[in-house]
């Protein structure tokens, strides 16, 4: 996996990608969001990798096998069968769990506007969240079972979600504990399914979820980002931080080396 000529992939949502770590990739979409710094950027250097980033921010199971996403091609249509290492962080858009949490961060009043409104608050909805998790376990076999095929020779990692929220019974300001006991149980639900989909298609997984649950936002040493503004020059609120993704791609090497 050291060799020079190795050719990885990596795949996913802007868990992957780090929108707001400067530097922007050279060469990729704006709207993709995509660091320069991310974890598969750092792994590629860190092993001399031949490195294809195709993460785009926003990105659902569909982006990744069927649909274009701002013009962009499908991510699997990045496979030709020549790479021994693909990476995948993806599903968490399909279930609303970031969206949500930046939904929940939003005064109440503005999820009370008409029109605007609902579609907001479905998001919070436990019961529609439930039925979200319930087509995003087929989604996640389709992932595992498709890019196990396109790339027969390669290592296929799925690389969990870092941690966002902190563990029962601690207060994660500006966010209301139900909306906090939702993200959580939807983290460890994502956790479970990429799990599945993964032994059923001879794929692996790096447990960065597990990992992280002392690094939360809201922790002395956090990994990800808490509630705070957007701004393009900075992390994005509910992803990860610089040390986040640096810990992410020692996590992928260290699964590499076993």
């Amino acid at each position: 996996m050291t060799n020079p000529t190795s050719r990885y992939v990596a795949l996913g949502s802007s868990m992957a990608a780090g929108p707001g770590i400067t530097p922007r990739a050279e060469g990729s979409p704006r709207a993709a969001m995509r660091s320069a710094r991310n974890y598969p950027h750092l792994l590629a250097a860190d092993l001399g990798l031949e490195l294809e980033d195709v993460s785009y921010s926003g990105a659902t199971t569909a982006h990744v096998l069927t649909e274009r996403q701002n013009g962009t091609k499908p991510q699997v249509t990045a496979l030709d069968g020549s790479e021994e290492l693909v990476t995948i962080t993806i599903g968490g858009n399909d279930i609303g769990y970031v969206p949500g949490l930046l939904i929940a961060t939003l005064p109440r009043v503005v999820r009370a506007v008409p029109v605007v409104g609902p579609p907001l608050r479905d998001l919070l909805d436990p019961t529609l969240r439930e039925e979200a998790l319930a087509e995003v376990a087929g989604s996640l076999r389709d992932v595992a079972a498709t890019v196990r095929a396109a790339a027969p020779h390669a290592r296929v990692l799925f690389v969990e979600y870092l941690t966002l929220v902190p563990p029962n019974g601690t207060p994660a300001p500006p966010l209301r504990r139900k909306y906090v006991d939702l993200a959580r149980h939807l983290a460890k639900r994502l956790e479970e399914l990429t799990a599945e989909a993964a032994a059923a298609e001879g794929c692996e997984v790096v447990h960065a979820g597990a990992a992280s649950r002392e690094h939360h936002a809201w922790s002395a040493d956090p990994w990800t980002v808490g509630a705070t503004i957007p701004l393009p020059w900075r992390p994005f609120p509910y992803h990860p931080n610089a040390a986040g993704m640096r810990a992410v791609a020692d996590l992928v090497r260290e699964h590499l080396g076993r």
